[in-house]
Order: C-alpha cells, then structure tokens, then sequence
C-alpha cells in the first residue's frame, strides 16, 4: 500500500482549469474581482505561474535575476540602530551599549538636545575611526561634521561609512566615506509609492552623476536610502527593483562592469501610530525582514515608541528585532532568496518598467531640480498621499489598532520626537479626532432592535468604527418596540446614537422612533437604505453608518452634529 501512494502522482491542473474553478467559487461575481490594483497603479493577479511568468518576461527573466544577484553585496545586513540620548554622557553610555549587544554602525541625528562641543567631538572622534557608521545632518555646516576634523591624518583612508544630507557634504582625505546619497526616506515620508521613490533615486544619481568628474567616481561616493513599508512583497520587490534600474542606469554612461550600490534601508515611520504602540513592534519586524530578502546592506529599526520618546528597553527591542531575524532565518545563507518567486519577480518587472519611464518624464523635464522647481513632484507626492490616507480611513487598508480593532483605553501619547514630527502618517486624523473626542468627553450610544443574534452584526461594527477615535457607545440591550427605544432615547446620556438592527427591524420600527425621540440626540442608522433615505433624512435621521464609508469624514461630521444639538 505505502509503496503504491509513493508512486502516485496528482494532475497539475492548468491556470484555465484554476480560473474555471474560482469563477464557480465567487458565485455571480465577475472574476475581476480577483485583481488587485497597487497604490503604484499596478495590477496583482489573483495566482502567478511559471508560465505567465516567462510569457511576460521571457528571456529579459534570467537578465533581471542575474543582475539582482551580481550586484546583491552577499551576507550583509549590517545592523544600524540609532542613539538617542538627551546628554552626551548618555549618549556615549547608550553607543557603547549598542555596540557592545550587536550595533554595527555607529547611527546618529545630528539634532540632538546637548551641544555638539569639541570635547563631545572629540570623543566621537574615536568611535568613527574604529566603527562604520551612518551620520545624518541638516547642511554642509552642521557642527557634527566638524567630527572629521579630529581624526588623525594616518586613519582616514580607512575610515569608512554614509553622511545622509540634503546636499553633499565634501569630505577632503576620505575616500570611503559616502556622500553622495540618493534618499528616498524624505520622499517616502511625504507619501511617495514604490515606484515614485525608485524613479526619484534615479534622478537624483543623474544629477550627481553629471556633477562628478566621471561617472566611477561619482559611483564610489554614492549609496541609495530607502524606508520600508509594511506592504512586504512591495519593498521586497523595490529593492530588487533597484539593482535592475542601477545596472541600467550605469549602462547608459557606458560601464559594462557590475558597480555595486550600497542600499541603505530603515523601517516606515509614515505607518506608525501612537495609538495601541506595541503593534509599531509588528510592523518593523515584518519591514525589517521584507528589508533582509531584499536584499538591504545596512538597516535601522527605529524603537516602536519612536514617535514620542524612545527608552533603554523599546531601543534595545528595536536593535534585537535584525539581530533575530539576521541570525535566525538564515536568509542570508542564500543570496537574492527571493529569486525565481513568480509574484517578486512579476512586480520587480513592473517597478523596473514603471520607474525607468517616470524617470525618463523627470530627465525630459530638466532633472529632479527642474522637476521639483515646476510643482510636479509635489503634486505626485500629494495625490499618492491623499490615496494612501483615503485607503486607511475607508478601511481598504488596515492599521490595526487604529482604524480597526482600536482599544477606546489607549491613552494617546501627547509628546511628540522633534526628529519624526514633519512626517505625514497615515494615523494622524484618527489621532487629532481621538484628542478631540476625548476631550469634549462624548457621550455615544447603540440602540439595538430586535433579538441579539439579528442585531449584533451590525452593534459590533459601530462599536469597532466608534473605538477608532476613543468612543465606548453605552449599549441599549435588546429593545423589541418603538415605544422601548424611545424611552431608552429620553433617558440615556448619549447625545449620539447608532440604531443597530436587521434592515427589516429597522424599516418596521425607525419611523416612529424617529417621531418620538428627543431634540437633543443625534441618531444615525447602520447600514444602506436607499429607498428610505430621502424620507428617513426629512423626519430628523442624522445620517448613516456603513462598511466602506471614510471614518473620519463620518466622524468629523457626527462631531460638528453633536455641537449643533447641544447650542
């Protein structure tokens, strides 16, 4: 019998065969329904094949893998965890820490709450000579710069590591220091998608490119920074879209030899919420291991608190986060792993294709300066951003623990960090509108009619929608009539109710509790009911909630209502 099973062998079924089957599965839906359109404007199929994959790509495919791993630098992921620390003596104390539990590059903002003085310098001076390191500044005069001033002649050849600047910062007698960087991170932080950000990294490098003295010089200079997202296959997809657009980008100045980029990554600070702020420590643990398969060199995880005040623990948490997974997935054992998935390699393609034209509009342009000078980029970068904060609010994309499954106990955090503060994330309206709530101390209620199994639904729903801004309704209980429901109205202190019921249960009973209820409590109803809006509308319903509806504009509007009743 065993010997007969080993030898069985099931039928591949074809992509028609699997189409076939999911169009009797949806029942009635169209099997576009399957698609999936990216904030990049690029469509997702629902299933990826060999096939489909080689008809799209062909022989471009082996090219497209080949690059990725001949410029992958192989085994590198250097942990780069950043030093926060509100004096100097802290801040040694925090360095010596890191470095000593598993930090690799010396990480620091130049904007720090104490004096960068010439003994403070002085002392950093040492650890820059022994350790790699990653050093953002605000300008060419930035008085952190003044660091490689004292460090002796003799060390400066070796000295090795990345300046992130606006503009570069020219750095005399050190030849391995970068400072020439394409970061994405500014862009990303305004709301950039994948492709925006691979597009701008080009022309960005061609600006400098045409600034250098030849393109190889140019190239020892420069290194790429990005922020990643928590959409995985995205990032895992963009950084490998990247050495595919770098190995053409350095074709085009006539190098036929692999230049390898060193790419500079860190968590997305845009999906960070202070609201329920232990799920941050999720997201950068699925970015940071989107960021090891992409195959990033260096990476920072920023602390999950970062966003109002990081601590010894919540910093020592982030830096474990990439020694983890560094030493545990053993991804590193394999170069590009994932190399020949029909979906990453799909996307790659369509991030390559996408941002190599985008790029190619910026050059016809003038460049990145013309380009931003003209308003264009600005405008791309408001439109992604406005997308991006609609899809959260109408709940197409999900922020948990802040437009679903929000916890109304959470205490917002008021402080916020300097350094993160001119970030546009996607969690700030549920924020402002939680503060405001809050503060105004509003009363909400859920009327529910019917037996519970019929009402439930719906009364769960509201309950969810009205906790993403600190709202806990007071629950009715079962109400079978009218006259009930009503009276519940007269005596609660909810100044705001939702009528919770089957579409049957409502039509039935909301007429006459809409004449019945009181002046001073504005009522909605959960669900659609066209036919009876207009009517509904006239006889003193508010309005009403639904699946898909954009939470704050309801909830903005249900605010300006509740004020309205109670002048």
């Amino acid at each position: 019998m065993s010997n007969n099973m080993k030898n069985i062998e099931f039928e591949k079924p074809s992509y028609s065969e699997w189409q076939d089957a999911a169009i009797k599965a949806l029942k009635g839906k169209p099997f576009e329904s399957l698609l999936t359109k990216t904030s990049e404007g690029i469509t997702l199929e629902p299933l990826y094949t060999q096939e489909s994959l080689v008809a799209k790509l062909g022989e471009d495919l082996e090219k497209q893998v080949a690059t990725i791993r001949s410029l992958q630098n192989s085994s590198v992921f250097s942990v780069a965890q950043q030093v926060y620390a509100d004096s100097s003596e802290a801040f040694f104390g925090q360095l010596d820490e890191s470095l000593a539990r598993g930090n690799e590059v010396v990480t620091i903002d130049s904007r720090v709450n104490f004096d960068w003085s010439e003994k403070v310098i002085a002392q950093l001076a040492t650890y820059l000579s022994e350790y790699s390191f990653k050093i953002t500044v605000e300008h060419a005069n930035d008085p952190l710069l003044a660091v490689f001033n004292k460090i002796d002649a003799s060390k400066r050849e070796a000295v090795k590591g990345y300046i992130v600047s606006k503009e570069p910062v020219i750095l005399a007698d050190f030849p391995n220091v970068r400072t020439y960087g394409a970061d994405t991170i500014f862009y990303h932080n305004q709301g950039a998608h994948a492709v925006q950000e691979l597009a701008y990294a080009l022309a960005t490098a061609a600006k400098y490119a045409e600034q250098a003295e030849n393109f190889e010089a140019f190239a020892k200079k420069f290194y790429v920074s990005f922020a990643v997202d928590t959409q995985f296959f995205t990032e895992v997809a963009k950084l490998r879209a990247f050495k595919v657009l770098w190995k053409a980008f350095s074709s085009a100045y006539g190098v036929t030899e692999n230049i390898k980029i060193p790419t500079l990554a860190e968590t997305s600070l845009r999906s960070f919420s202070k609201l329920d702020v232990y799920v941050n420590l999720l997201r950068v643990a699925n970015e940071a291991l989107s960021g090891l398969i992409g195959g990033a060199d260096i990476f920072t995880v920023h602390p999950h608190d970062a966003l109002t005040k990081p601590t010894e623990q919540s910093v020592r948490i982030a830096r474990n986060v990439s020694l983890v997974l560094r030493e545990e997935t053993n991804v590193l054992k394999t170069t590009d792993p994932a190399g020949g998935s029909y979906f990453v390699e799909s996307l790659t393609a369509d991030f390559v294709k996408e941002a190599w034209a985008l790029f190619l509009d910026i050059e016809a342009a003038g460049g990145i300066d013309a380009y931003i000078a003209s308003g264009k980029l600005a405008e791309e970068l408001e439109a992604s951003y406005q997308a991006r904060v609609k899809a959260v609010q109408t709940r197409k994309q999900s922020l948990i623990g802040t437009n679903i499954y929000a916890n109304p106990a959470d205490v917002l955090e008021n402080a916020t960090n300097p350094l993160f503060a001119d970030i546009k994330r996607i969690a700030i309206p549920f924020e402002q509108l939680r503060a405001e709530m809050t503060a105004a101390d509003a009363k909400t209620g859920i009327l529910t009619l019917g037996s519970l199994k019929s009402s439930k639904p719906r009364a769960d729903f509201v309950s969810g929608f009205l906790n993403t801004v600190g709202l806990v309704p007071e629950l009715s209980g079962q109400i079978a009539t009218a006259d009930e429901a009503v009276a519940w109205l007269h005596t609660t202190e909810a100044k705001y109710v939702v009528i919770a019921a089957n579409d049957d249960n409502t039509k039935e009973l909301l007429p006459a509790i809409l004449a019945g209820k009181p002046e001073g409590v504005v009522v909605d109803v959960a669900g659609k009911f066209k036919d009876e809006e207009e009517a509904w509308l006239a006889n003193g319903l508010n309005g009403f909630i639904f699946a898909g509806q954009n939470i704050i504009e309801k909830l903005n509007s249900v605010s300006a209502s509740m004020k309205e009743v109670e002048r």
